[in-house]
């Protein structure tokens, strides 16, 4: 074989190898971008897919009616559910979305720390339900889910059929939580919560206007997107560096201060 050749030869195989190297980074920025973009449910998401709630075709729910709070709702104008022991020295506030995909992988990864800081009485968490998902994607999910919800709060059944919901929550883009019948399916997994009353609190939208006020709330609280997380109002959703073990620890150093 003559110089020339194998030197045509191996040109070719350092332009093939640059070529893979090319398509290897691009292959690793594209993943990148899925996974930084999958990470929290955000506001700007509604100036890229505003017009999917445009031209989505379904009604907009009547939220105008009389606000009505859930029982024990406390806070600003009523407007969260709490969950623990009024005597724990830390307060957890969340606010989150039935149909965000980062609230549900909140919940997924704190879910068994937070039930044992409540349980024990070290921590009381503050829940605040937002429709952020309805109006990005459009569809009524978020809206109809956390009216299901505080319909829960008024039967005592809240934090049960919460994580119902998270662990049972369809696709972004699905809005199966729109079925109230799905909504009431699901109360079936949490014992003695599907009653008659629960379905007509459900069916009649009781709290479509309080949840509207909550959602009010936070898109006037300044926050970048859901699930915000505060744990004695300090954000700690955004610390790069929490995990449930640091959760216990926090919440341990301010229940020994």
């Amino acid at each position: 074989m003559s110089e020339k050749n194998r030197e045509g030869k191996r040109t070719a195989r350092e332009r093939l190898a640059e070529e893979r190297e090319k398509q290897k980074s691009a292959e690793k920025r594209r993943r990148v971008l899925i996974v930084g973009g999958a990470v929290v449910c955000v506001l700007a998401l509604a100036a890229v897919i505003g017009v999917l709630a445009a031209g989505s075709g379904k009604d907009e729910p009547d939220t105008a009616g009389p606000v009505t709070a859930p029982s024990g709702a406390n806070g600003e104008d009523s407007l969260a559910i709490p969950v623990g022991k009024e005597s724990a020295k830390s307060t957890l506030t969340v606010w989150e979305d039935f149909r965000c995909p980062a609230c549900k992988s909140f919940e997924d990864a704190y879910r068994a720390t937070i039930h044992e800081l409540t349980d024990s009485g070290q921590l009381k968490v503050e829940y605040h339900l937002a429709t952020l998902i309805d109006g990005n994607m459009g569809g009524s999910g978020s809206l109809r889910a956390a009216n299901a919800a505080a319909c829960a709060q008024g039967a005592g059944k809240f934090p049960a059929y919460h994580d119902v919901l998270f662990r049972n929550q369809p696709p972004e883009t699905d809005d199966a939580f729109a079925d109230n019948g799905k909504l009431v399916e699901l109360a079936g997994k949490v014992d003695g919560l599907d009653t008659p009353a629960f379905r007509q609190c459900v069916d009649d939208g009781t709290h479509d206007s309080w949840v509207a006020e909550s959602n009010k709330a936070f898109q006037s609280g300044g926050f970048s997107g859901t699930p915000t997380v505060l744990l004695n109002g300090k954000n700690i959703y955004q610390d790069q560096t929490m995990t449930p073990a640091k959760l216990k620890q926090l919440v341990r150093q301010a229940d020994a201060a």
